[in-house]
């Protein structure tokens, strides 16, 4: 299937790994121009250096509340358009409640939610121009709540209504806004938790994930390109009828409507 994305200008947050990394190889591959945005310099460099389109580097912090407004103004001087916002930025920490602190909850928020809201407002007037698009990458604990995930579940819960908002604005401005929810995908953060599940049953980490995955009752755990395939379509004008969509990428481990 041609997506025609080749030219057009996609930001991508969370860019150095897991599955931001995947999202901007997929749209690299599709001949999108990227500004690739996250904490480490280091890894985004190595990743610009891989992909073949041109690729703008931004070494940020999005929890500071200047620097989606500054990501945004760079991203227009340097291509002068914008056609995609890729919100995938955010780690939550998980436990139990009752030891979480104001610290924990005011982080989990600061990046994710507020980092998103912050750098879809500093995109809309050029997504507006462009008849452009936002992707929210957010998780199924936005829909299922879990004991041990109270500041993410909240946290996605809020950036998933904030998609159905925007999308609402969007009818009226020409920009779509659709988010998908990854379930278990196999990026470093998910192959941490697997080794620490077979340490503690002294198994090996590839017969732990299958038992992990079969209590979750999937079949296995995803591939971060499997998300960044869904980015891919929803950019392109294949999509154009797609706007406040929340699509599971879960292997089915949502079963609730």
């Amino acid at each position: 299937m041609e997506l025609n994305l080749t030219g057009k200008v996609a930001i991508v947050t969370g860019a150095s790994r897991g599955i931001g990394r995947a999202i901007a190889q997929t749209l690299a591959a599709e001949g999108m121009r990227l500004v690739l945005a996250a904490r480490s310099r280091d890894l985004l460099e190595e990743l610009a250096k891989s992909l073949k389109t041109e690729c703008f580097v931004q070494a940020v912090d999005l929890r500071d509340p200047a620097t989606p407004v500054a990501v945004v103004e760079a991203t227009m001087k340097h291509f002068g358009r914008l056609d995609l916002l890729v919100n995938n930025a955010g780690a939550t920490q998980r436990g139990d409640f009752l030891k979480l602190g104001d610290d924990a909850w005011a982080d989990g928020f600061s990046l994710k939610m507020f980092g998103a809201m912050r750098c879809c407002r500093a995109a809309w007037p050029h997504l507006v121009a462009a008849k452009g698009a936002i992707i929210n990458i957010v998780g199924i604990g936005g829909r299922t709540g879990s004991a041990e995930f109270t500041i993410g579940g909240s946290v996605n819960a809020a950036l998933l209504n904030l998609t159905k908002c925007l999308a609402d604005r969007g009818v009226a401005d020409g920009v779509r806004v659709n988010a998908i929810n990854p379930g278990s995908i196999a990026t470093d953060r998910l192959q941490t938790r697997v080794k620490t599940f077979a340490a503690e049953r002294g198994g090996d980490p590839a017969t732990a994930a299958r038992e992990m995955a079969h209590g979750m009752r999937i079949e296995r755990f995803g591939k971060p390109a499997e998300i960044a395939s869904i980015v891919a379509f929803l950019a392109s004008q294949h999509a154009a009828y797609v706007n406040g969509a929340i699509i599971d990428v879960d292997g089915g481990a949502t079963r609730t409507l």
